[in-house]
């Protein structure tokens, strides 16, 4: 037993020693060189999808709200008194110039009218006899008095302003039986009628038969701030401005026209000037009294700085964007942007064309990040993503 022990313990020793060595290999040697070689691991690239600054014409709209107006309405009224005999239109409908709307019924207008005929036939027939009596004067000579032959001349000439009278009355009774008809005095759509058949009109009664909007061409009022009338001005100087109407919500295009008229003055209480654009509407998609939203093409921005509205971000020192080097790591960019419209922004000063901003993932991206980029394919076909 006392022999054994010291082999013990030269075998503890020799087991001791070996581990030492193999920790040594493995924190101090090769191992641990190629280890603290690598040092900390790496971390993942984030996925951003991207897309070029662009340089491109940026066309400048000025957006408003605005209300349709007929070119012309007319609120048709009867211009004689009678009872109505007749409604010749229907409600809604498409009327021509000149189509009847409404008759009343015209037989006091026609009693008229003859009554005026007769009472010029009656004064012709004794202008005839006046002038044979004024020649019979005449052919007298000497033995017709001066007095007679000048009485004679004077009731011709009487009769014959008579005759004039009873030409202007005739023409006036002709007239008050052709408003018996009462007819479209433009080309519209016609309203809702007023009155119906039996009902007894007036022409001095403020209600009228029906009203008629003309639809082609039709008009948009619409509204602009005042410091915008200088460019608005310029503008026309080059030519018709370009106007384009949409639904309210802005999502539906409803048509295109050019703007007409600029009002006379400024409203000083909202700081505002009053526009009228003219649209030909030959699909009738623009009502008389529909709201609608407008843009007004003021100007055309050549070769600017275009990017996506996605890449435009905002903090509490302004807007930045993000761009991509070409190590693909992420790089902020303070920018200024002057126009937004139809998710494409024009930046004045912080990017150029060529670069890649980053429009999608932001809120993963710090600055220096590693970044894998996704852009949309430039080939329709392909309805995909490609990785770069």
């Amino acid at each position: 037993m006392k022999k054994s022990r010291p082999i013990l313990w030269i075998l503890i020793i020799a087991a001791v020693a070996v581990g030492g060595y193999y920790g040594w290999q493995r924190f101090s040697g090769p191992e641990a060189q190629k280890t603290a070689q690598k040092g900390p691991p790496r971390a993942p690239a984030v996925p951003v999808s991207v897309a070029p600054v662009q340089k491109a014409d940026f066309p400048v709209y000025l957006t408003g709200l605005g209300t349709v107006q007929g070119f012309n309405t007319v609120q048709v009224r009867t211009r004689v008194d009678g009872q109505i005999d007749k409604i010749a239109f229907t409600e809604g409908q498409m009327v021509n110039q000149g189509d009847l709307l409404v008759e009343i019924d015209p037989r006091p207008f026609q009693a008229a009218l003859d009554q005026a005929k007769a009472k010029k036939a009656q004064d012709e027939a004794n202008l005839a006899n006046a002038n044979l009596d004024l020649q019979r004067y005449t052919k007298l000579g000497e033995f017709a008095t001066r007095q007679q032959t000048d009485t004679q001349r004077s009731t011709v000439a009487q009769l014959t302003a008579q005759i004039a009278a009873d030409e202007a009355a005739i023409a006036n009774a002709q007239t008050q039986l052709d408003y018996t008809q009462v007819k479209s005095p433009i080309t519209g759509v016609a309203g809702l009628r007023q009155v119906d058949i039996g009902n007894i009109v007036n022409a001095s009664t403020q209600t009228g038969v029906v009203t008629i909007a003309q639809v082609e061409p039709i008009t948009v009022i619409f509204t602009a701030p005042e410091d915008q009338l200088p460019y608005i001005s310029e503008g026309q100087k080059g030519g018709e401005l370009k106007v384009i109407a949409f639904t309210t919500d802005g999502k539906k295009t409803l048509a295109e026209g050019k703007l007409a008229v600029i009002n006379n003055q400024v409203d000083t209480t909202s700081g505002t000037i009053r526009l009228k654009a003219v649209f030909a509407n030959k699909e009738h998609a623009l009502w008389p009294g529909q709201s609608v939203s407008t843009r007004l093409l003021v100007r055309t921005l050549k070769d600017a700085t275009v990017v996506p509205d996605e890449a435009v971000l905002h903090s509490t020192n302004g807007l930045y964007a993000y761009t991509v080097s070409q190590d693909n790591k992420a790089e902020v960019r303070t920018i200024k942007v002057n126009y937004s419209i139809d998710g494409k922004s024009v930046v004045e000063e912080g990017l150029s064309p060529g670069q890649q901003v980053i429009t999608g993932g932001q809120y993963k991206v710090q600055p220096g990040s590693l970044v894998s980029t996704a852009v949309a394919s430039s080939d329709p076909a392909q309805n995909k993503v490609r990785q770069e």
